[in-house]
Parts: C-alpha cells; structure tokens; sequence
C-alpha cells in the first residue's frame, strides 16, 4: 500500500500512525505507549537504553498486527525523536550509559569547564550549538568526569535513534538532522566540527561515520522480522529531529513561515533551503537534511508554565479560567515575570536562570498572576522572533502547533499580538508524525517536495497592533529585570 508507517519517539511516550500519499493519518491505525524516565533533584533526566527500546517496539506491535490483519504493506519507516540524546555502547553493542535526555542538567559544571577551552562565540558561529548542559559536549566531559568505568566502557557514542537500528538491524544508523543538533557539527562545512572534537575525551571514529549517513536500513534482524514480517524488507530512515519534523508536518518549510510550537516545552523556528547560513547569537541552528537548515530558538518553559500555574493557584476550570483571561488587559496586572522554571536555553542560554516574580501587591488575584505568566512567555518568543526576523527576514506567516498553547484561545491572541503578527493555528493532530512521513515520501521519490502537501490549518487569530506599545514595554521590563538578576 501506498502509505508510510511513523514511530515518534517522545519525551514521555513512543505514538505510530500510518499516512497516505496525501499526507493524511489514515483512521483505525494508531498505537501509543506512555513510559517515565527517571529523574533527580540533581538535575537527572535519563532512561535505559533497552527500556526506550522496548517501549519503542511495543509501540509498533499493534499496528503491525492491525496492518497483518488488513494485508498492508507500507512503503517505508519514518522515525523521529528528540534531539540532543547520548549514550555510550561498548564494542559488544551493549550500552553501558543511559540515554542522557536534553533536559538532563547534570552537566551544567562541565558546560563551564568547555567554555574554558574553546572559543563560545565561534563555537556556536560554527555548530549552531552553544556550551550548555541541553547538548551532547557537555554531558560527554560530564560522563568522562562522574562515571570513569562506564565513559571508558564505550566504544561508541550515539543518539537513541541510532541505538535502535542497532537493535533492530544490527547497524547504528544516523541522519544528518540528528547529527547536526549534537554540537559536535560544523553547520555550514556539513562535517564534525573539529575544534569542538580536539576539547573533548573522545574521538572521531567513536561517532556516526559522514559517509554513511542518512542511508535507510531494509534488512531487520531475525528476531523483529519475525516479529514484524510486514516492515521486513523494506526502508526504514535514520531517526530525524523532533522539531524538524514538527516544521515539516504544520507545512513550515520556508524561510518565510515560521512554526510556533509550545508544548511541554517550546519552540520557534524556520526551515532555510540554502547552500550556508549565518547564525545569530541567541538562536540555534540545526539541519532538516543536507540541503535545508533548521534556525531558531527554544525555550524550556511552554506549556509547563500553564500547567505549574494551574497545580500552584486556586484557578477556575478551563472554560471559566479563558473566559476569565480573555477579559483582562495587557499590562493590567503590574507584574513583570521571567518564567524560567526549568532554566533557560533561548536566548540567554542560562541553566542557572530561575523564574522570578515581581510586583506583587495585596490586591494581586491569581488569575492575574497567570494572564502576566502567559504573557512572559510570549514575550520570550519575542526575543527570539526579533532575532530571528535579523537573519531570515519577516515572515508571511506564523504557524502554531503544540496543545500547550492551542488548548487556550486566549494565549494564542496572547501570541498573536505580542509578536504583532497574524498567527495561524495549526489543525494537524500529530504534526510531528506527519513531517516524518513528508520527508520519508519526497525520499522514496512519492511526493515531488516536502512542501507540496499542505497541512490543515485553523482560522487566523489577527493582532491587535494597539496592544503592540504595550507589550513593547513589558517586553523591555522583562529584560532588565533579567539583567538585573543575571547581570548580564
């Protein structure tokens, strides 16, 4: 059958979806498997490698059976999964590290320690990648450090994704998006960076080979082609990045459409089909493929602002509480917030960064501390649109994805008219699943670009350019307020 199977491999769960050449879910086939990394006061975020595994696998096990019993074949695998993942394998192909997730801040010391030995600006001129404990560079130095028997063990680093072709075929696999958001790549020379390399206790040959990557693996090994006869025999893709692939899937795939997605997390970014690029300080840069970069900023307070400001004040239910936003003024509240709850990444780049509220009075009401919470994250996006308007210029539009904001009417205007642009939701279920299997169509040759299939969107939530002033001078609170605390 003409279709695509996607395994998107999450922070907290593994989904599989099955899309036709029309870029449409196809109904009646879906999986979903939940799992919890562990996690510490210290900062860990991690999970075992053949657990990650596992989940993955029992995820693809009921739509296997469901396409079994209908006689379906698709046309090839799509993964996609988190960025910035590590762990380290011995020569048995065993893993001897967990998988280090992003958000595992352990080696916020080491990200320091690097500074000290490379140059940061050029470093993140070079990688798109700054020193900071969200990346690969800093957990390796960290691994080197804490877990001297384990780091020695290695004999090879890699992203999950990589790790599961290895189980699966018994050859790691790689695509260049994964590799290009790991810090240890040269964006524009398209190669490891070896600055970067020379600083740190490990060596080229211990990575994913250039000349390999992106190659499709069709052979599984015995074990899962039993296990799954339908998938036996046919391309299975190297992992791509999570985000690329949410670009991809809410149809962002031009410089001149930029995809807002607030999850858990959030993000902003553009895709840039060119030969190189200039990277603003601030922002990152990753790559979709060989031939498309991935330019943005990311922010680790999203949706988890909403959600902490719901588990910690006496707030209404949702109908009453967006009734209850929807009324309030910009500004009305006399509050200026930085919403740094789990650090910061874009644009200061601070592990270290703490929320912070300011002006509270008496008279104070919870709702209005949430209007201004919300209020503070968008004004964050701003920081990053700004920079990002620097180097790829204004874009015709802005594409909203990600339940953390689209649950909540009142923070998309919220959006809208802080960033003083029309915002477009984006109607795509799972519009990461969906990027997946866009780029997975145009490579088997099915779709003529990634481009040429259109995502659902929503009606246009317009700006309200009266209210621009206003958030222009919360927007400058909400600076000196972050530099008065980071003195920066």
């Amino acid at each position: 059958m003409d279709c695509i199977l996607t395994l998107d491999i999450g922070s907290s769960s593994a989904r599989t979806l099955l899309f036709g050449t029309d870029g449409r879910a196809i109904p009646g086939f879906e999986s979903h498997v939940p799992y919890q990394a562990s996690t510490s006061e210290a900062g860990g975020w991690e999970i075992g490698a053949a657990e990650l595994t596992r989940v993955a696998a029992q995820a693809l096990d009921p739509i296997c059976s469901e396409m079994r019993s209908r006689k379906i074949r698709p046309a090839a695998v799509a993964i996609d999964t988190f960025w910035h993942s590590i762990l380290g394998v011995a020569a048995d192909g065993k893993a001897v590290t967990p998988v280090l997730h992003p958000f595992d801040s352990r080696s916020a010391a080491a990200a320091k320690k690097l500074a000290t030995r490379v140059d940061e600006t050029s470093q993140h001129s070079r990688t798109g990648c700054v020193l900071h404990p969200s990346y690969p560079p800093a957990k390796l130095l960290w691994l080197s450090e804490t877990q001297p028997e384990a780091f020695r063990a290695a004999t090879r680093w890699m992203s999950f994704g990589e790790y599961l072709f290895l189980e699966l075929f018994g050859k790691a696999g790689c695509s260049t998006s994964m590799i290009s958001a790991s810090g240890l790549w040269d964006q524009n020379a398209n190669d490891y960076d070896r600055e970067i390399l020379a600083a740190l206790p490990i060596t080229e040959d211990q990575l994913a080979p250039v000349d390999t990557m992106d190659e499709p693996q069709t052979k599984l090994s015995d074990q899962f082609a039993g296990r799954w006869p339908e998938l036996d025999g046919i391309p299975w893709f190297p992992a791509l990045g999570d985000g690329a692939c949410d670009n991809v899937g809410s149809g962002c795939t031009e410089r001149d459409r930029y995809a807002l997605m607030v999850g858990t997390s959030g993000a902003m970014r553009a895709c840039a089909r060119a030969d190189s690029i200039a990277i603003p300080t601030g922002l990152f840069c990753y790559r979709l493929d060989r031939k498309r970069f991935v330019l943005g900023g990311a922010l680790s307070n999203g949706g988890e602002v909403f959600a902490w400001m719901r588990r910690t004040l006496q707030l209404p239910e949702a109908n009453e509480l967006e009734r209850q936003l929807a009324e309030l003024q910009p500004g009305q509240h006399g509050l200026t917030i930085l919403p740094l709850f789990a650090g910061e990444r874009s644009t200061g780049w601070r592990a270290d960064a703490r929320a912070a509220i300011t002006g509270l009075a008496v008279s104070t009401t919870p709702i209005e501390i949430l209007h201004a919470a919300l209020e503070s994250v968008a004004l964050t996006f701003r920081d990053v649109y700004e920079l990002m308007l620097s180097s790829l210029g204004a874009p015709k539009e802005v594409v909203a994805s990600g339940g953390g904001l689209l649950h909540s009417p009142s923070w998309t205007k919220m959006m809208a008219d802080t960033l003083s642009h029309t915002v477009i939701p984006c109607l795509e279920p799972e519009a990461t699943s969906r990027g997946a299997a866009l780029v997975a169509l145009e490579r088997i040759g099915a779709i003529r670009d990634i481009g040429d299939l259109a995502p659902r969107l929503g009606s246009e939530v317009r700006a309200d350019e009266t209210k621009e002033p206003i958030y222009l001078a919360a927007l400058e609170n909400q600076r000196r307020l972050y530099k008065k605390l980071f003195d920066v």
